[in-house]
């Protein structure tokens, strides 16, 4: 049966997707950040997933005002990278599996989780950035991502946005669907975004480290506990962009110990940088117990 071996959590900074493409990861500004990768991207190369499923919010490029989807599932065999503006980065089409992917669509529905199902959509900086800096540069792996991608886009712009509490439930519906798959596929599941920044307004620039680093200790210890954290404590001490951090959560919902207290996770890697842009950058890797 599948199931889920490891959760890992980053931020997605746009500029970190520049810096990629322009060559400029070995400058001074960018390097300490590159560096705190490195062991992920070791990692990721003797821990290789079947599949991973990835949590990220879009930004105005597969949905917007028009449609907001609070949790869109993409089914589809393929995802073309987004123009955000500037050009869709330089970076290969991201495959996907539409058949783990519809199975879950099925499972978290029956769930009582109702799952907007997209068919054709493209990605953005929130899902490429992460696949970067955790897999390297695609043209050493062939000019290709090293495994499909099925993304969740999580609705964290425009408000009403889900909670922690609904987010963290997810993870744990997710996980039930993905062991009900009937295939041996090592799957992982990635939660992206936050950690704190605010883009405008009077606050705008503010990185809040210790409430980021609280937010890691409880990721880890206290998954519980932090889903029960208020929209309002988010804004108030991340920001308002740090809303982005209930993505986490439902990665975290989907690990083992959530449902068995004994399977404690082992924290493979942790790291904090500032500043990444205007952004603070968070990085954690959980190996299932």
């Amino acid at each position: 049966m599948a199931y889920i071996s490891a959760s890992v959590y980053t931020s997605h900074v746009p500029a970190i997707g520049v810096a990629i493409d322009q060559g400029k990861t070995q400058e001074a500004y960018w390097q300490p950040l590159f560096k705190g990768y490195g062991y992920s991207r070791q990692w990721m190369r003797e821990n290789p997933p079947d599949v991973i499923f990835l949590v990220y919010n879009d930004h105005a490029s597969a949905f917007s005002l028009d449609l907001i989807p609070t949790f869109a599932i993409g089914t589809a065999a393929a995802y073309q990278p987004a123009d955000e503006g500037w050009g869709p980065r330089p970076v290969p089409p991201v495959l996907g599996h539409p058949e783990l992917a519809s199975h879950i669509a099925q499972s978290v529905i029956q769930q009582d989780f109702d799952l907007t199902i997209v068919n054709k959509m493209d990605v953005d900086h929130g899902l490429t950035v992460p696949l970067s800096l955790m897999c390297g540069e695609p043209s050493a792996q062939g000019g290709a991502w090293p495994c499909p991608v099925i993304p969740l886009a999580v609705n964290v712009v425009q408000y009403p946005v889900p909670s922690g509490q609904r987010c963290f439930n997810l993870g744990r519906a997710i996980r039930k669907a993905v062991e009900s798959f009937d295939a041996d596929l090592n799957v992982q599941i990635w939660g992206t975004g936050g950690m704190s920044h605010q883009l405008q307004g009077a606050r705008a620039g503010l990185i809040n480290q210790e409430w980021d680093r609280c937010f890691l200790d409880q990721l880890i210890h206290h998954p519980a506990t932090l889903a029960k954290v208020p929209h309002i404590d988010y804004v108030r001490e991340a920001g308002s962009e740090g809303i982005e951090l209930v993505m986490w959560l439902i990665a975290r919902g989907a690990m083992a110990d959530v449902d068995d207290p004994a399977r404690l996770p082992t924290v493979k890697h942790r790291f904090y940088h500032v500043p990444a842009s205007n952004t603070a950058v968070g990085h954690l890797i959980l190996e299932n117990g």
